[in-house]
This record gives C-alpha cells, structure tokens and sequence, in this order.
C-alpha cells in the first residue's frame, strides 16, 4: 500500500508521492518562543516526528524545516513585563522547545531557521507581490490585498465576506479583510530597514520565505495544528500563490491536547508544562501517550489517562526485558504488514498500536507456554515496530531514561505485580493480598483490568 495522508487543502485523504524522486519535503510551523513549553505545544512535533520516522522508513530522504517565530507581539510584550531584552527572552524560551523536543525523543530538523534571519528573503517575497499588484505599503507598513487574489479562502473554507484577520484595524488599510505583512516600527521596538521604512514581519510573512528558502518554490508537505489553518496558514498559501509559488502539495493539520474541553493555551491559564510533565513521568511515556492518537483526532487530557497511558508502555517494556532476560540479545526485526497498512493509511496510529499490543500479548503467552524461539520472534518484531515509532524500549536512548532511581523503582513494582499474579493463579491468595498490601503501603494504587493490572503513584 502506496502513504496516503489527508490533506486540509482537498478535504480529502490522497495518495502521497513527493515531487522529487527519492526526496521527501516538509516545513512544520515551529514554536512562538514566548514562554515555557506545554503538551499541546509538543504534540504537532510528536505527530510530525513520527509521519518523518515513516518516510524514512519508507526509503525517503527527508528534508524537514521547522521554524522559530523569535520576534513577535506577545515576546515583546513578555520580555517587557519582565525586564528582560526581548532576544534574550526569545532565546531562552527556544532553547526550551528544543530541550522538550529532544527529550521526548524528536529527531532534530534538518534546519530550524529564526524568522529574525531572514528578512531579506521577506522583503523579496513583499517586493513580489506588490509588483503583482497583490500588495501594498502604507505609512511603513505593507499589506496584502486579499480581494485580489481569486483563491482567498479555499484552505480554510472561509467565505470572503465573513473573513476577519483579527487584526488590531489600521488607518493604512484599504480593505479590513487585508492582513499585515510587515508592521512599521514603534518606539522602543525592534525593527529592521526595508524600501518602505523601518520594522518588523507580520507573522504570516516569515514562514512562506524560510519554506521556500530551503524547500524550493513547492515542496511536499506544510504541518500545523488545526488552529494554524485560519489565519496563519490560509495567508501563507494566499501571499505564496500569489507571488507565483506552487507552495505545499499536502496540508496536514494535527489536533488539539485540551483540558476540561479548552485548547490549552497559557491564555487561558489551563496549560500542563513539559518540564512539570517529566518531573511526574518519562519522557517516552509522554511520548507514547501523545502519539498513540490519531494525529487528528483531540487528546483530552487527565492524569489518569496519562497514568494509565504509561502503564501501556511499560508492559511493552517489560515484555522486550522479560525475552532479553532468557533469550539474550533481541534485535529489530521485520514489521507486520497490518502495522505497515496502518501508517500508510493517514498515519493510523491506533490502529498500529492494537497491532503493537496484540504482539506483545502474544509474545507473553510464548512466554508463559516456555516457548521461547517463538517469544524471541514476537520480541524482534515489537522492536521494529516500536523502534518506527520512536519509542523502542531497548534503544540506546530510551535504555537509560528516568535515572537509574526509576528504572529500579518501576522493575520492582512489576516484579511484585508479576508475582502477586503468580500468587493468584497458584490460588495462594493469602500472599497475593500481602503483596497488594505492600503495594499499598508504598503508596501504589492497582487496578485490576481485563489487560493487567494498571499501577500509579499516589501524590
């Protein structure tokens, strides 16, 4: 089966082929370096680290940019209210995304370009469209006119007449649809000369000139949250179009992480940091639980979906060391052609993992049956498969996470399980609630499902 992926443009699921042969192209909408990183802030780069480990897979080279907004509204006003030069603010905040995205396991972009490096390819890109007669300046700024390009609004879907750029109103602009390209400089601001006067981008501007800048004209595939579609991504498609650019063949949108029903965001007060995340689990248990979704589909968020999420891991996990521990080495094997039709089918993630989890069950019934050529099979092939996820237990980095405090307080816990259902199917009930009331005193909570049973951490 050929990938085939949905994209937001067409409203419809295609078959992916990348424009240059061998060559897969994608810029994914990176970080505002405002503040401190949270889960729903992670997800799209889980979700786009994950479609880039398959096209690797797949026998593609990869060409992926995922850029930095460094200069913007809201760094500016955050950098002020706490005393700080805005770059330094800016800078400090991104190397938090890229501490966050290393830690759950992302592999690093082929390039991730500053929108503050490139202001000279935007103003190229501007110098275009108002030769076209697309764009025009006005008192130092520079704005795109929307009514002039005829394929305003196929992205999102949005109607001409009912378009709202949510943009503060400008006595410069000659139509309130028209949204800002480049903002003329303020008093105290930072700014950069252009041919129309002094100032800074407009955050639609930045990401067509670093796409196009690295990617060419046209490139494969453009990646963002659903919330990205409108303004930000239907302004880059229309300026880029605009300009003469064929731009991204695929669109592809991830969904939300919310809380109580909202979108995080720090807007709102309802956002759960990474840093606060990974001081309560691993990483690649966060990892797991953020991927296990359909990229499109909404993560509600609760610490007990989270808790019992980890739990799921580590019975891959524990598995992976249970054959390690008889067999000796497992390496990676080949993957199951049901795993494979999973991810070709718009990267079906929870499909994939009911495939992953059906072999691990298997595998432990090998197990317990003292089969052990057949669990050693089973063992090399949920490695190939968690390895393609990027959460392969027994990888070199995943081997070592937690600290070494973790790891033994985890082996010691699923020891105890292993041997309380051990108590349990002996009919020796009496150790099995000894075990269970050790457990308890530890404060560790278990329950019973019909997979296992689940164990958290009380707080």
């Amino acid at each position: 089966m050929v990938l085939h992926l949905y994209d937001t443009a067409t409203r419809d699921v295609r078959e992916f082929h990348p424009a240059r042969s061998g060559t897969a192209s994608m810029y994914v909408c990176g970080a505002t370096v405002q503040g401190i990183p949270h889960i729903g802030h992670v997800r799209g780069a889980l979700n786009y680290d994950v479609l880039r480990r398959w096209l690797v897979h797949s026998g593609l080279d990869v060409l992926m940019v995922r850029n930095v907004t460094d200069i913007d509204d809201k760094i500016l006003t955050k950098a002020a209210d706490a005393g700080r030069p805005w770059w330094e603010w800016a800078a400090t905040h991104e190397r938090a995304f890229e501490n966050a995205y290393t830690a759950l396991g992302c592999l690093p972009p082929s390039i991730a370009p500053r929108a503050t490096g490139h202001v000279t390819q935007m103003v190229e890109l501007m110098q275009r469209l108002i030769d076209k007669g697309h764009a025009y300046a006005d008192g130092g700024d520079v704005y795109f006119a929307v009514n002039s390009f005829d394929g305003y609004g196929a992205l999102s879907g949005q109607r001409l007449d009912e378009v709202q750029q949510g943009e503060t109103l400008a006595e410069g602009k000659r139509d309130p649809r028209d949204f800002t390209l480049w903002k003329g400089s303020k008093p105290g601001e930072p700014s950069w000369p252009t041919p129309w006067g002094s100032g800074r981008p407009g955050w639609h501007l930045e990401c067509s000139a670093m796409a196009t800048t690295y990617l060419g004209a046209e490139f494969d595939i453009h990646g963002g949250g659903v919330d990205l579609v409108f303004p930000h991504h239907e302004n880059e498609r229309a300026q880029s179009n605009a300009a003469g650019d064929p731009f991204a063949r695929f669109w592809l949108h991830n969904a939300w992480v919310t809380l109580s029903g909202e979108k995080m965001s720090k807007s709102l007060g309802n956002v759960v940091s990474i840093p606060e995340m990974l001081r309560r689990y691993r990483a690649v248990e966060l990892r797991y639980y953020l991927i296990q979704p359909h990229y499109r589909s909404t993560i509600e968020y609760s610490d007990a979906a989270l808790s019992e999420s980890a739990q799921g891991y580590r019975r891959i996990e524990q598995f992976l060391r249970r054959v390690a521990g008889t067999a000796g080495e497992v390496h990676i094997g080949r993957l199951p052609g049901e795993f494979t039709a999973s991810l070709d089918d718009d990267l079906g993630t929870p499909q994939a993992f009911a495939v992953l989890h059906n072999t691990v069950r298997d595998g432990n019934a090998a197990l317990d049956a003292a089969d052990s050529a057949k669990a050693l099979e089973l063992a090399e092939t949920v490695r190939a498969m968690t390895d393609v996820l990027g959460l392969d237990p027994l990888s070199e980095q995943w081997a070592e996470t937690g600290g070494s405090n973790t790891r033994a307080l985890d082996t010691l816990i699923e020891g105890m399980l292993a041997a309380r259902q051990q108590a349990r199917k002996d009919k020796d009930f009496a150790r099995a609630d000894a075990i269970r009331d050790q457990l308890t005193a530890a404060g560790i909570a278990v329950e019973d499902t019909p997979n296992g049973p689940l164990w958290t951490v009380r707080d």
